[in-house]
């Protein structure tokens, strides 16, 4: 696979995303409700899945039905489990957007279309690589590299699902208000979603890598990686949380991210 064709595939990926995060920012802007941005996500990378098979047409290869497949159902997961989550009657804007459109001001409108939906849509496309690279090339059949790329992204879906799912059911409690969740998967890392989302597009990058010059796909889970890491995800979630002593003495134990056996106090 060459650098040219893989860019023309990202150049109309690109133009497809472009058009696709204005829609949702024009629905944002209309509803009054940024986190809209958050159900886009999951539905974005779908809409790249299918544009990538329409353009390419049959007959597809059997690695890229595999990862469509793979795409398709992490998509309409995070999607469904976001959207009953923020959308749910009652439930005000999350705070972090609320906070944003605050300190915005007069600039609300263009700093949301620019660094909400626009980069947004940016980090859709880099991290979608592994899915691009698949997607443009069929390259050789079906092998090892491929296999162990499935049952990484199995297990990374796993813990995303897995996690969301017990944190739902903790926050669901009201009991549990005020207090920190610390058991199943969370006793073992602050956060098995995070780790999940990394998980399966380190899988898809391997499976990529079973292509030809497929090395592109790599971009993919190191941005993820650094988001989630370095910048809108462990920092943002653990912020709200700083200097609370139960939270201190959990973060104390648990690992930031890979699971680990939680550590004597």
């Amino acid at each position: 696979m060459s650098l040219e064709i893989i860019g023309q595939t990202i150049l109309s990926v690109a133009a497809l995303v472009a058009v696709y995060m204005t829609l949702w920012f024009a629905v944002a802007i209309a509803a009054h409700r940024n986190d809209l941005a958050d159900v886009a996500w999951g539905l974005g990378f779908m809409t790249i899945v299918v544009w990538l098979l329409l353009r390419e047409g049959a007959p597809l290869s059997l690695r890229q039905y595999a990862v469509s497949a793979l795409v398709l159902v992490w998509g309409s997961r995070l999607a469904w489990h976001i959207g009953r989550r923020n959308l749910r009657p009652g439930h005000k804007e999350d705070a972090r957007y609320a906070k944003w459109r605050r300190e915005w001001g007069a600039w609300f409108v263009p700093r949301t279309y620019l660094q909400v939906f626009l980069l947004q849509g940016l980090f859709m496309i880099m991290i979608s690589m592994p899915v691009l690279v698949v997607g443009t090339a069929a390259g050789p059949g079906f092998d090892w590299l491929d296999a162990v790329g499935i049952v990484v992204w199995l297990v990374g879906f796993a813990f995303e699902s897995t996690g969301d799912a017990q944190l739902a059911r903790f926050l669901g409690d009201p009991a549990n208000r005020g207090h920190v969740m610390d058991r199943g998967l969370w006793a073992w890392t602050r956060h098995p979603n995070y780790f999940g989302e990394c998980t399966m597009w380190w899988g898809l990058s391997l499976v990529a890598l079973s292509v030809p010059g497929g090395w592109p796909a790599l971009v993919g889970p190191l941005t993820i990686t650094w988001l989630l890491t370095k910048v809108s995800g462990i920092p943002l979630v653990e912020a709200q949380f700083a200097g609370q002593p139960e939270w201190e003495a959990y973060k104390a134990r648990t690992s930031a991210l890979i699971p680990l056996p939680p550590r004597k106090a």
